[in-house]
């Protein structure tokens, strides 16, 4: 059984998606499933862009997760064994591939080959959304007021999962009649898009696709707090990725007083952070728009029982392939490494460096014992 998962914020970016990729297989079924107010779950599934099902389901328990679990596996399951060879899985507005990957490999009672993780939108809306503020729930793309994600972080969450980002314009534009392939601000969502996702093939309506590219070990390590992945080459354009790394301790005071600098109006903050009043632990920081955050991701391997970087094994996964390709022979995998993308008028390198650099511990502070900082970092906080 073959399986491809689509992951989007747009009804109509979903459909247009799911239809395309039903078509990469001679017998596939497309299933597309809404979670509506009331824990009302409807299901419809097409057969050669024909509606052949339709049903609705009211779960006890109307979360996301309840969702994929209790309706979107089983459907999976009972069209396989009706001897479809592809079945392809659009989900509710604002539920995670990654977790319906796990759902579906957790779930299924047979084998199953999952060909692409898919995210589809409209690159047009992408810059206002990744700095709106609402959550899903107060946007309208869930039906779950405990849902307090915004739309920027659930769209930078699928961008480490997916291999592929399908454009095709929104529900908003078909309804006004807006003609945005090929506007400027469909050209600026795509080169957005270019530096948030380097790594995923970005197809429109005219564009080649390559189904069967999806790595669950590539995604995990993607999506590894901490974990950074730039573009490999810096063209000129709207936006721009610096990338800057700091081999000694943070000063915690310094930094704090340095993030709020690092990060205005700044798309994508993320990095790991080595700070001196935690000096054996890995912390994260991500920001996107205007939230940023810090959380512990545990030891540095360095630190570890194991402190050895062939730990690290490349194509498992969450494999760390950061601490392998940093290991330093006398701080090993521990380190400042901070990724920074936005507006390219608004990103300034050489600020950025200086700013880092004066939060690096000085030599003489690097012979004082790391516990007289005792001002660690408030972690999992927004800023």
């Amino acid at each position: 059984m073959h399986l491809s998962v689509v992951s989007s914020l747009d009804s109509q970016c979903r459909e247009a998606a799911t239809s395309r990729l039903g078509r990469t297989h001679s017998n596939s079924v497309v299933v597309l499933h809404d979670l509506l107010d009331g824990s009302l779950v409807l299901r419809r599934v097409y057969r050669g862009g024909r509606l052949f099902e339709r049903e609705t389901t009211v779960l006890e328990h109307g979360c996301l997760s309840c969702t994929v679990r209790l309706d979107v596996v089983p459907t999976a399951e009972r069209l396989a064994a009706c001897g479809f060879d592809h079945v392809v899985l659009g989900l509710p507005p604002g539920v995670a591939a990654g977790m319906a990957v796990a759902e579906l490999r957790g779930g299924l009672s047979r084998p199953a080959v999952i060909d692409n993780a898919v995210l589809a939108l409209d690159p047009a809306d992408l810059e206002d959304h990744i700095w709106d503020r609402h959550t899903l729930f107060e946007s309208g793309f869930t039906s779950m007021p405990q849902d307090d994600r915004t739309s920027g972080e659930f769209l930078i969450g699928e961008f480490g999962q997916v291999d592929t980002v399908m454009v095709h314009p929104g529900l908003g534009a078909v309804l006004t009649g807006d003609h945005r392939e090929g506007s400027a601000q469909w050209g600026t969502g795509m080169e957005l898009l270019g530096e948030l996702a380097p790594h995923a093939a970005r197809v429109g309506e005219a564009d080649e696709f390559r189904p069967g590219c999806f790595d669950d070990a590539e995604a995990a390590a993607r999506n590894r707090p901490g974990v950074v992945r730039v573009p490999v080459s810096e063209t000129p354009g709207s936006f721009r990725t610096v990338l800057h790394k700091a081999g000694r301790p943070l000063h915690p005071g310094r930094f704090r007083d340095a993030l709020p600098h690092l990060a205005v109006g700044t798309h994508w903050l993320r990095g790991r952070l080595w700070i001196a009043s935690a000096p054996k632990t890995r912390i994260a920081v991500q920001g996107i728009g205007p939230r940023v955050w810090l959380e512990s991701t545990g030891k540095w391997l360095a630190d570890s029982a194991e402190s050895a970087p062939g730990l690290a094994r490349p194509g498992t996964a969450g494999a760390d392939v950061d601490s392998l390709l940093d290991w330093h022979p006398s701080h090993g995998d521990r380190g400042t490494v901070l990724a920074i993308t936005g507006r390219s008028e608004d990103i300034d390198p050489q600020e950025i460096s200086d700013l880092l650099e004066g939060c690096q511990l000085t030599e003489a502070e690097m012979e004082q014992n790391f516990g007289v900082w005792d001002d660690p970092l408030e972690l999992n906080d927004a800023l």
